[in-house]
């Protein structure tokens, strides 16, 4: 008998038959909240359906974070850092401990972020480049299951990640990332409602007629060290008001202007450059921005090309 349980904020969808236990995870961060629309109207949507294995939808990871409208929780932890948290730590240390323990207890797990009130980014299917093969191949398939147009593996080293709890358990796992800055965009809850749904289809937990929908458009794996990490990326030279000459999806040459940077007390400007060809999938939302602020991202990609770089040296396959 299919059933659908209330779990404090979390919603279990039960097909009664023998299947997989998918985790779909959203509010890690408090400031991202297409994901957590999507999750709550697939909790609806999703009811009845399910005819294989069993769905946890946990929409709010982190209640504190969302209260504060921000990504990291009063206590000023980031959670996404901090797992897998601790049962008597601090409100974000023990959000971390209890998302860390569904985790474990999943054969699959999805979390769904956007770029905040930060980043606007271009949508993506992400993964660990586990050590394991299997788990590896099993991410491939999940996020090509997605129809999301940029795949990307990444560093599997980073702790404190949901994925590293799910890395250390060696659960196939993957995120999606999509749009941000403020505002609500319903196209991107709507395009994570069908990722979802192409992914339940993939595990054959229920019929889905849009497993023909555009497939990838680009798809890199990065070993090297910190790849995934987006704060990193483009770091301002200075202090000031953010002006871009670029927009998230487009294509960029070298030597193009990427944007630049106006001081209104001295009025200086700093131009910023492209310095090699590529997808900008990570663009700066605010203005205002302090040095060593992360602008953007060009991921140095091919249109319909699987991208491998290994200590920086790239090969095709």
């Amino acid at each position: 008998m299919k059933e659908t349980i209330e779990m404090n904020r979390t919603l279990h969808i039960e097909s009664g038959n023998n299947g997989p236990k998918v985790l779909l995870l959203a509010g890690v961060h408090g400031d991202e909240y297409e994901p957590i629309v999507a999750l709550m109207e697939l909790a609806e949507e999703l009811a009845g359906i399910i005819h294989r294995g069993s769905v946890l939808i946990d929409p709010l990871v982190n209640a504190g974070a969302y209260e504060a409208a921000c990504r990291c929780g009063p206590d000023g932890l980031d959670l996404a850092r901090v797992c897998p948290g601790s049962a008597d730590g601090s409100p974000t240390e023990q959000a971390a401990y209890r998302v860390s323990e569904r985790i474990r207890d999943a054969d699959v797990v999805i979390d769904l972020h956007t770029g905040g009130m930060v980043f606007d980014i271009y949508p993506l299917a992400g993964y660990m480049l586990h050590p394991n093969a299997s788990v590896l191949e099993q991410q491939r398939q999940l996020a090509l299951a997605t129809g999301m147009p940029l795949l990307w593996g990444t560093d599997h080293r980073p702790d404190g990640r949901t994925l590293s709890v799910a890395r250390d358990a060696d659960i196939p796992a993957i995120y999606l990332e999509y749009g941000g800055g403020s505002g609500f965009r319903k196209h991107v809850a709507e395009h994570y409602k069908e990722a979802v749904k192409r992914i339940l289809a993939h595990l054959n937990m229920l019929q889905h007629d849009g497993l023909d929908a555009p497939q990838w458009k680009y798809w890199l794996e990065d070993y090297r060290t910190d790849s995934g990490y987006l704060q990193s990326r483009m770091p301002a030279p200075m202090s000031g008001m953010f002006v871009p000459d670029v927009a998230v999806g487009d294509w960029a040459v070298a030597g193009q202007r990427f944007g630049c940077i106006i001081d209104p007390y001295t009025r200086s400007k700093h131009e910023l450059f492209v310095e090699e060809a590529g997808l900008v999938f990570l663009l700066q939302q605010r203005v205002s921005v302090q040095k060593g602020d992360a602008l953007g991202g060009i991921m140095n990609v091919s249109l319909n090309e699987k991208i491998s770089i290994d200590n920086g040296e790239g090969s095709n396959h």
